[in-house]
């Protein structure tokens, strides 16, 4: 992911975490590490260009992240997401539009 990188940060695709309920292996979209702190962040990337599939996943995705051994969030893109789907994701904490993703990674991580 170029903007976690831009900003020094150290990133890791397809990170596997572990195990789901029915045994399926459990991995994260990226995983983003500053350096020095050591702090991370599991990132789930989801795209919606028009209706289908990925919003319904969303609520799923939004519970598994409770799982992970790490801290996570959602970032989301694209003019397929419902506005009553932007509400719902902006209201669990857990979730950051792609170009809110920068400023958010700032303040996360304490970079100026």
């Amino acid at each position: 992911m170029a903007i976690a990188g831009d900003l020094g940060l150290d990133v890791r695709k397809e990170v596997k975490v572990g195990r789901r309920l029915w045994g399926a292996v459990r991995s994260i979209d990226l995983v983003v590490t500053h350096t020095e702190s050591r702090r991370s962040l599991g990132i789930e990337c989801k795209y919606q260009g028009g209706g289908g599939s990925a919003e319904e996943k969303i609520p799923a995705t939004i519970s598994d992240i409770g799982a992970w051994p790490i801290p996570g969030i959602v970032v989301f893109h694209g003019p397929g997401f419902s506005s009553n789907m932007r509400a719902f994701l902006w209201s669990t904490g857990k979730a950051v539009s792609l170009d809110d993703l920068q400023d958010w990674l700032r303040l996360y991580f304490g970079l100026s």
